[in-house]
């Protein structure tokens, strides 16, 4: 299929501003804010690092093995190194050898440091995915604060809306003489205030909009939006479950207990790594070894006997082959005494241990209170949401009591302001306590085990 430059330009322009209206769901928002993050970033490279340790410790039980070469040239006085004989010449000499060794035996370090290097690894991992909640928790308060602001947005204008048309009936009761010029005035001060919370709610609406994309690394503030929606408090079984049940739960599948469980696995590996320095280590070796000289003589074979000795100097391929040679033998090292270092950082080892099971009970401790604190706030948010609703409901009948006795005049327009104000302060609390509730349970599920998903 062909297209024109006129079709593309449109396309292209169609695509740019389908781009710029983009209303993202909080699963994308989540999605985002876990895939872009710069902790993130930063934590999966440690990751990487961790897995490069593990490559490091692996590598230190297989030998070594090394080349070497060398050449020199000496001018005046030297030794020969085939007679030992001094000499007084220019000679040049070519040595090379290969080297191999391996550890026998270390103390059981190696063995220790592998393991040591992939409990890190994990505990990485843990570390990694423990970020990776925080950023979904906070990404989905931010997101449900855009939308508890929208909806506040909504209601101001739609009380706007009604102020409007009191407005527009109270001009023509005026006219009509039933109420008192005052009485107008009145009803434009309440429609200017309410104005002005339209304004208010506008800016919070954008404020929240931005703490959200700045969470998800997003700069076109301008284009960000999130999609319209609202959502209704879920239907929850959580509260079934009790705050001793919820945190045993929590126990066994939290990151950040695994991430500081594993540590106290890291050091008692490295307590174990420090006490291998304490036992002797033995390593074996071998070497091959080869060499050229330019002045190098041999004397020359089957001579008659008594014939006086002659001397030949054989060819370099020749001489890698005849001075070649291998050496080969085990060393052991016994550790006797190094001034306390030794065993000072075998102390030290033994005090990072109970530092890190010390703040692994802690991190327990804190699960603990954090359940039990969320665990009361869904409890108290419910409360809190149920009393919102029934005051609103109170609050809108009071209202349409008081509206029908301004318009027959029978209740003066500041009075009438006031129950309004009243229905628009309950309309907020209803909000503001809904998406509350709703973050707290999801809070609650979520140390249940449950995904941060909204219905």
């Amino acid at each position: 299929m062909k297209y024109t430059i006129t079709t593309l330009l449109l396309l292209l322009v169609a695509g740019t501003s389908m781009a710029q209206n983009k209303k993202w769901t909080l699963e994308e928002c989540v999605t985002y804010a876990v895939e872009n993050n710069l902790s993130v970033e930063q934590f999966e490279l440690d990751l990487e690092n961790a897995k490069i340790n593990e490559k490091d410790a692996f590598g230190n039980f297989l030998p070594n093995l090394n080349a070497n070469t060398s050449f020199s040239s000496n001018t005046g006085f030297s030794i020969n190194p085939t007679t030992n004989l001094p000499t007084n010449s220019t000679q040049n000499n070519v040595n090379a050898g290969i080297t191999t060794g391996v550890n026998l035996f270390n103390g059981m370090r190696d063995v220790h440091q592998m393991n040591r290097s992939k409990l890190n690894t994990i505990a990485n991992q843990y570390r990694l995915e423990d970020l990776k909640d925080d950023i979904r928790l906070n990404v989905a308060n931010n997101y449900l604060q855009v939308i508890s602001n929208k909806e506040s947005l909504k209601v101001a204008q739609a009380q706007y809306a009604v102020t409007e048309q009191d407005l527009k009936r109270t001009k023509e009761l005026v006219e009509s003489g039933v109420v008192p010029m005052g009485d107008l005035l009145d009803i434009e001060a309440t429609a200017a205030n309410q104005q002005q919370q339209i304004v208010n709610a506008e800016g919070q609406v954008l404020i929240s909009k931005i703490a959200l994309a700045q969470l998800m690394q997003i700069t076109d503030y301008e284009n960000f939006d999130t999609a319209d929606e609202s959502y209704e408090v879920p239907p929850s079984e959580i509260l079934a479950n009790s705050p001793s049940s919820i945190f045993a739960k929590a126990l066994e599948f939290r990151n950040d207990i695994k991430f500081s469980k594993a540590n106290v696995e890291v050091a008692e590996k490295d307590l174990q790594i420090r006490k291998g320095a304490l036992l002797p280590t033995i390593d074996a070796f071998a070497n091959y070894g080869t060499r050229y000289s330019d002045v190098a003589q041999l004397p020359v074979a089957g001579l008659p006997p008594g014939s006086p000795p002659e001397f030949f100097t054989p060819n370099f391929t020749d001489q890698l082959w005849i001075f070649d040679g291998v050496s080969y033998g085990v060393q052991l090292s016994v550790p006797i005494f190094n001034g306390f270092s030794t065993r000072n950082n075998i102390d030290r080892a033994k005090i990072d241990v109970e530092r890190a099971k010390l703040q692994f009970e802690q991190d327990k401790l804190d699960l603990e209170n954090t359940v039990n604190q969320a665990y009361v706030a869904v409890k108290t948010s419910a409360k809190a949401y149920e009393a919102a609703e029934k005051t609103l409901e109170a609050r809108r009948l009071a209202f349409e009591y008081a509206k029908e006795r301004f318009e027959v005049g029978l209740m003066n327009s500041f009075d009438y302001s006031q129950a309004q104000a009243r229905v628009d302060n309950a309309e907020a609390d209803v909000i503001r306590t809904k998406y509350d509730y709703i973050f707290r349970i999801k809070i609650l599920e979520f140390y249940f085990g449950l995904p941060v998903v909204l219905n």
